[in-house]
C-alpha cells in the first residue's frame, strides 16, 4: 500500500536492542573502572586525620584534601595544557587572576570580596586591632600599622576595565578612621603609592616592586622615627641595581603558567638584583646591636628588600618575622604567645596587612581571640 500524497516518510524500522548491548558494555566497564581507580587511589592516599574531620568539611578543607589525592598521574600535564590553550586563545587565566591590560594580572580576591564578609566582620577586625595594640601597650612597646593598597587601585591604568567592590574599595578609609579612633598610629601609603610616575608593583605579582617597596619603606620609616626617637646608628651597605633579570610571578603560578612556554604566558617582570645589608666590622667584639624593630607582616614584608630598605631608613636592623600567607593577623598570631621571651630593647611593632586582607574571611585563629576577648 503506498502513502498518500503529502504524508511523512514512514520511520526506518528500530534497532534490535541488542545493537546496543555493546555501547552499554563500555559505558559501564568505563565506570566501573573509574569508580575502581577512585577507590583504590583513595584507599592508598595518605590524608591527614585532621583533613577529614567536620570542621574542614565546612571549610572545604576536606574537599580539597580528596580532590588531591583523586588526581591522576598527568593530571599537571593536562592541567598546563589546559591552562596555557585557555589563556593563548581565550585571555582566560583561571578563577583567581584576573587579566587587565596586555601582560597585567590581578588577584581577584583585591577586585571582590569573598561572600559572607561584610560590616560584621569589619566590626570584629576593629575589635581585634583594639585588643591587640592594648596587649601590646601594656607590655611598653608601641605599634605602628601599615596598610599595603591593592595593586588594583594602585595600578588602576593598567585594569583595563575590570570592576572592582565599591564597599570593598571604602574599608580602607574606614579603617584609617577605626585607626584613628583608636589611638593606633598608622602609615598611609595611599598617596605615597598613587603618587610614583612609574609602575610600583610588578604586572605579574601582587607584591610591590623596588620602586614602591622603597617607597613603603621610606614612609614607614618617617611615621616610625619619632616612636623611636629618631634615627639609628646602624649602617648599610647599599648595593646599586644590577642588570634586570626575568622573574616569575606569584600569579603566573597561580593561573597555572608557571611551566609554560613564554608564548603560552604572560611576558615575566624583569627586575635588578640588589643587596641591602648593615655593615659589620668583622671583629670579635662586633655584637649585634639591640633589636629595637619587630616587623609582623605579611608577604610583603618578605617581598622586594621592604624589611632591608626599612631597616636602612631606621639606621636599625628589622627583626622581620612577616609571614607568606599570613593576611591580616598570621604573623601577629604566631608571635604575641612569645612575647614573654621578646627581648627587653624592643621598643616598636610594625604591623603590616594587605588592603584585601580586611575583607577575607576571618580565620580560626581570630576567631579563637575574639572568642577569649568576649
Amino acid at each position: 500500500m503506498s502513502a498518500r500524497p503529502g504524508a511523512p516518510a514512514p520511520l526506518p524500522p528500530a534497532a534490535p536492542a541488542r545493537a546496543h548491548i555493546a555501547t552499554a558494555v563500555v559505558v559501564i566497564v568505563l565506570l566501573v573502572f573509574g569508580l575502581a581507580s577512585g577507590a583504590w587511589m583513595l584507599a592508598h592516599a595518605r590524608l591527614p586525620a585532621a583533613s577529614l574531620a567536620p570542621a574542614r568539611w565546612a571549610d572545604g578543607e576536606a574537599g580539597r584534601a580528596i580532590n588531591e589525592a583523586l588526581k591522576l598521574p598527568v593530571q599537571a600535564q593536562a592541567d598546563l595544557v589546559s591552562a596555557a590553550v585557555r589563556y593563548r586563545f581565550l585571555g582566560d587565566t583561571g578563577p583567581q587572576v584576573a587579566m587587565g591590560c596586555p601582560d597585567w594580572l590581578f588577584y581577584r580576591d583585591g577586585l571582590r570580596p569573598p561572600a559572607g564578609t561584610g560590616d560584621a566582620v569589619f566590626a570584629q577586625r576593629t575589635r581585634l586591632m583594639q585588643h591587640w595594640s592594648q596587649q601590646l601597650k601594656a607590655q611598653g612597646v608601641q605599634l605602628l600599622v601599615v596598610v599595603v593598597p591593592d595593586k588594583s587601585r594602585i595600578e588602576a591604568s593598567h585594569t583595563c576595565g575590570l570592576r572592582h567592590s565599591a564597599p570593598m574599595r571604602a574599608r580602607f578609609d574606614q579603617w584609617q578612621q577605626a585607626l584613628a579612633a583608636a589611638g593606633v598610629p598608622s602609615t598611609n601609603l595611599l598617596p605615597v603609592l598613587q603618587g610614583a610616575s612609574e609602575p610600583v608593583f610588578f604586572r605579574t605579582d601582587v607584591h610591590m616592586n623596588r620602586i614602591g617597596a622603597q617607597r613603603a619603606a621610606d614612609a614607614v620609616a618617617t611615621s616610625a622615627l619619632p616612636l623611636l626617637g629618631g634615627k639609628g646608628g646602624q649602617a648599610f651597605e647599599v648595593g646599586a641595581p644590577g642588570p634586570a633579570e626575568p622573574r616569575m610571578g606569584d600569579l603566573i603560578v597561580l593561573a597555572g603558567l608557571e611551566h609554560a612556554p613564554p608564548r603560552w604566558r604572560p611576558a615575566l617582570d624583569r627586575e635588578p638584583v640588589q643587596v641591602i645589608e648593615p655593615l659589620r666590622s668583622g671583629g670579635l667584639l662586633d655584637d649585634t646591636p639591640p633589636v629595637e624593630v619587630l616587623l609582623l607582616g605579611s608577604s610583603n614584608g618578605r617581598r622586594s628588600l621592604f624589611a632591608e630598605r626599612l631597616g636602612n631608613a631606621l639606621g636599625r636592623e628589622v627583626w622581620n618575622q612577616s609571614l607568606d600567607g599570613g593576611q591580616f593577623s598570621g604573623a601577629l598570631l604566631a608571635a604575641l604567645p612569645q612575647r614573654a621571651q621578646w627581648p627587653s630593647s624592643l621598643k616598636l611593632v610594625i604591623w603590616e596587612y594587605s588592603e584585601m586582607a580586611l575583607s577575607l574571611p576571618l580565620t580560626d585563629g581570630e576567631q579563637a581571640t575574639l572568642a577569649e576577648i568576649d
